[in-house]
């Protein structure tokens, strides 16, 4: 985690409202199909709420019916980091962001070619900055 970015729960708290706070730093969830990204279709970057770090491109969303956000991939750079999650009784894959260490959602070993992957990741932990369809 990048320490500029490593803030206490108090300066969280002030940052954020408080269901972002819930789901971004508590690792909590949103409903499914309730979130402003889900049916999202421009062209741009997915960025984290939290810190502004670039986390997905457009080009790797797809619709994958869960009722969140899903990515094939992540951004060059590996944006993410994963742990372990065993909470509810599952074993899932959590995904934070690497330079704030917000919680986005998990990943599963489900999705598209070519990567198999589907990081099924919350909309409120997301902002997203529009590119032109000529990428600028």
């Amino acid at each position: 985690m990048d320490m500029e970015w490593n803030l206490t729960e108090a300066e969280w708290r002030r940052r954020l409202d408080p269901e972002r706070f819930r789901v971004c730093r508590q690792g909590g969830t949103e409903p499914a199909f309730s979130g402003a990204w889900y049916r999202h279709k421009a062209p741009g970057i997915y960025t984290c709420v939290c810190c502004g770090a670039p986390l997905f491109g457009s080009d790797a969303k797809y619709d994958s019916g869960s009722g969140w956000p899903s990515f094939w991939h992540e951004l060059d750079g590996r944006p993410l980091e994963r742990f372990e999650d065993h909470s509810h009784g599952m074993h899932r894959t959590e995904v934070r962001c690497r330079r704030c260490g917000a919680h986005l959602g998990h990943l599963f070993p489900d999705g598209p070619p070519p990567t198999g992957l589907r990081y099924c990741i919350n909309s409120i932990c997301l902002d997203f900055e529009s590119r032109g369809r000529d990428g600028g």
